[in-house]
C-alpha cells in the first residue's frame, strides 16, 4: 500500500515531481557532454601544446636564416642531398628557420677571393666554406689574419692521393713519391712515364703532390736544388689547368701508343674517372710510405652570432650518419679513414684500408713551393750559342767522340728539360764566319711546338740541327763580340711574360786579336743593361786551360752563373744547376 501510495503521489503530485527528475536527468547527461567535451579540449590543447614545443625545438617558423654554403664541386651532389634534407626537417635557430643553400665552388676561387692572392672566377662569397683541403684554410688564414675564415675542426669526408694509370701499364705495383719523376738530367735512351696533375697554383692536390716529391728530395742546400728543378720541369710538362683537362689528357694517352701516364688525384676523383671511363677504367695505386688525404674541412665565414649558430646546426647535420653514409657511397671516406667496400672495387685497385696519412705540408712549405712551380712556369725565352771553334774538333778522353759530338748529344738531352712552350734559338760563333761578324744564327727563336720546315716542330728542327753542326777547322774563338751581341739581340726582342735568357757552350777562351776587351764587354753591358729587362747570361765552359775568371765576371754582372766541366757529357746536369738559380727568386728553400 505504501508501494502503491508512493506511486499514486508520484503520479498525483502533478507534474511537478516528474518534471523535476526529468530536468535533473538532463542536466546529468548534460554535465557529462559537458565534462568529456572539457576534457577532449583539454587533451586535445595539451597535444597542441606538445606539438608546439616539439616543433619549437626541432622546427621553425617566421623568417627563415638562409645559410650560403660554397663547396668543392666534388662534394657539391652529396651535400646538396643532405641539404635537402636538412631544409624538409624544418631546422631552427630562435624560431626561424635555416636553409642551407649548397653551390660548387672550385676552392682556389674561394681563396683567392677572400684574399686577393691570384685569379678567381665567379661568386665567391659564402658564410660556410668546405674547400677540399685545409691547405686553402692555412693559406687563407696567413694572408688574410685568422679573422678571414673560422675553421670548425670538423672534417666532413676525406680521399687520399693515389696513383692512376692504364690497366695493362708496367711499374712497380706499390710506387714510391720519391721515384715518382726524374731528379737528375735525363740520359739517353731514358723514357719515363709522364706525369699529369693539376696545376698546384689551383689544386690542392697538385700542390700536395709537389710537397710530396719535394720531401724526398734534400733541397736545403745548393747541392739539392737541381733535383728540385728537374722534378719541377717534368711535372711542368704534365701539368694542366683543370682536373677536366688531366682526364681528358690521361685519357687521351692511356689509349695511344706512347710513354704510360701517371696521373695524380684523390681516389674519388679517381673512381669518377673509372665511372666516366668504364671502357677503359684506371688502375689505382698507393705510394708505399703514406700518401696526402683532402680532408673537406667544414669552415664559417661569418661574425653574425644568428648566423653562426645556423652553421653549426648544419654542421651537425653533415656529421649525421646518414649524412656520413652519404659521403661513404660517392667514394669518399670519413675522416678517420672508413670506407664503403661497395663502393670502392678493388679489381680496379681501390682498398678499403687507407694509407698512412701524411702530414698537411704547412703554410711556409706551400708558398716556397709555389713560388718555385710560378718561377719556373714563367715561359723561358733563350738564345743557345754554341761553339764551332776549332778545338771542338778534339776527342774528349774515354768516349770516342768529339768534343762537338758530345756537346750537340747533350743539348739535345737538354732539350727535353724544356717544356713545349720554351722559346729558344741557336747560334754558332768562332771568328769572321759572316764577314767580320763572329756569329751567326741556326735557328731563329721560336716556340718549341710551332710548326718549321716540312712540317716537323720547332723542337724536332733543333735536334736535327744539332747533329749537322761542325767546327771549323783552325777557327778561332771570338767570344767576347758574340757575348755581346747576344746580349743586345735579347735586350731588342725582350719579352717581359718570360724569362730571357743566354746559354753559351764554349771550350775556350776569347782569342780574337781584332775583338773587343774583356773591360770594353762588361762596361757597355752595364752600360746597356736595363733593371726591369735582366737578361742573365750563362756560360758552360769545358775542356782543359780554360779561365773561368772572365766567364764569371759576364756571369755575375748579368745575373747569371758561370760552369766549367771537363766532360761536355755532364752539360745535362749543369743546365739543372743553371735553372736552379731561378729559385733564387722563389725564396730559395727556406721555410
Amino acid at each position: 500500500m505504501g508501494r502503491h501510495r508512493g506511486k499514486y503521489e508520484d503520479e498525483e503530485g502533478g507534474g511537478r515531481p516528474r518534471t523535476e527528475g526529468r530536468s535533473r536527468r538532463r542536466r546529468r547527461r548534460g554535465g557529462a557532454f559537458a565534462a568529456l567535451a572539457a576534457a577532449f579540449a583539454i587533451i586535445l590543447a595539451a597535444g597542441l601544446t606538445g606539438t608546439y614545443i616539439f616543433m619549437n625545438q626541432s622546427g621553425c617558423s617566421g623568417q627563415d636564416i638562409t645559410l650560403d654554403v660554397a663547396v668543392s664541386p666534388e662534394i657539391a651532389a652529396p651535400v646538396q642531398a643532405v641539404a635537402r634534407e636538412f631544409n624538409d626537417a624544418n631546422h631552427g635557430v630562435d624560431g626561424q628557420c635555416v636553409r642551407a643553400k649548397v653551390r660548387g665552388v672550385e676552392s682556389a676561387d674561394v681563396a683567392y677571393g677572400i684574399t686577393g692572392g691570384g685569379p678567381t672566377m665567379g661568386d665567391t662569397d659564402s658564410q660556410v666554406w668546405i674547400p677540399d683541403s685545409s691547405l686553402w684554410v692555412s693559406f687563407v688564414q696567413e694572408q688574410s689574419g685568422e679573422g678571414g675564415v673560422t675553421d670548425s675542426g670538423t672534417s666532413v669526408a676525406s680521399s687520399p692521393l693515389v696513383l692512376a694509370q692504364p690497366q695493362d701499364a708496367e711499374g712497380d705495383e706499390q710506387p714510391s713519391w720519391s721515384a715518382l719523376v726524374p731528379t737528375a738530367a735525363p740520359s739517353e735512351g731514358s723514357s719515363d712515364s709522364e706525369v699529369r696533375l693539376v696545376d698546384p697554383v689551383r689544386s690542392s692536390s697538385g700542390l700536395a703532390t709537389l710537397a710530396l716529391i719535394s720531401n724526398t728530395i734534400d733541397d736545403a742546400d745548393q747541392e739539392g736544388r737541381p733535383q728540385l728543378v728537374a722534378a719541377l720541369q717534368s711535372l711542368q710538362k704534365g701539368a694542366t689547368p683543370t682536373e677536366e683537362a688531366a682526364f681528358e689528357a690521361f685519357a687521351e694517352q692511356s689509349s695511344g701508343d706512347g710513354a704510360d701516364p701517371v696521373l695524380v688525384l684523390s681516389e674519388q676523383a679517381a673512381l669518377r674517372y673509372n665511372h666516366d671511363h668504364g671502357d677503359a677504367p684506371a688502375h689505382v695505386s698507393y705510394p708505399k710510405g703514406g700518401s696526402y688525404s683532402l680532408d673537406y674541412p667544414y669552415v664559417t665565414r661569418t661574425d653574425d652570432p644568428l648566423t653562426t649558430r645556423a652553421a653549426e646546426v648544419f654542421r651537425g647535420a653533415l656529421t649525421q650518419q646518414a649524412a656520413q653514409d652519404r659521403f661513404l657511397s660517392e667514394g669518399f671516406r670519413t675522416a678517420d679513414g672508413k670506407a664503403d667496400p661497395e663502393a670502392l672495387p678493388e679489381d680496379q685497385g681501390f682498398s678499403t684500408k687507407a694509407p698512412k696519412n701524411l702530414p698537411t705540408p704547412n703554410n711556409d712549405t706551400a708558398q716556397r713551393l709555389t713560388q718555385a712551380w710560378n718561377q719556373f712556369k714563367l715561359g723561358t725565352r733563350l738564345l743557345t750559342i754554341i761553339d764551332v771553334s776549332g778545338s771542338m774538333l778534339e776527342q774528349v778522353p774515354g768516349t770516342g767522340s768529339t768534343r762537338m759530338q758530345v756537346t750537340a748529344a747533350a743539348a739535345k738531352q737538354g732539350l727535353s728539360l724544356f717544356p713545349e712552350s720554351t722559346e729558344l734559338g741557336t747560334w754558332e760563333f768562332s771568328v769572321g764566319l759572316e764577314g767580320d761578324q763572329d756569329h751567326r744564327e741556326r735557328l731563329p727563336i721560336k716556340e718549341l711546338s710551332s710548326e718549321s720546315e716540312g712540317g716537323a716542330t720547332h723542337e724536332e728542327a733543333i735536334a736535327s740541327d744539332l747533329d749537322r753542326i761542325q767546327p771549323v777547322p783552325d777557327g778561332d774563338t771570338g767570344l767576347y763580340d758574340t757575348y755581346l751581341a747576344a746580349y743586345r739581340e735579347m735586350a731588342a726582342s725582350y719579352k717581359s711574360d718570360r724569362v730571357n735568357a743566354i746559354l753559351m757552350l764554349t771550350d775556350g777562351n776569347d782569342d780574337d786579336p781584332d775583338g773587343i776587351s774583356l773591360k770594353q764587354l762588361l762596361s757597355t753591358i752595364e752600360e746597356e743593361s736595363n733593371p726591369n729587362h735582366p737578361i742573365p747570361v750563362f756560360t758552360i765552359a769545358f775542356g782543359p786551360g780554360i779561365d773561368l775568371e772572365p766567364m764569371q765576371k759576364v756571369a755575375k754582372l748579368t745575373g747569371g752563373e758561370a760552369y766549367q766541366t771537363e766532360n761536355p757529357a755532364e752539360i745535362g746536369d749543369i743546365f739543372l744547376q743553371a735553372f736552379s738559380q731561378r729559385l733564387e727568386g722563389a725564396g730559395g728553400s727556406e721555410g
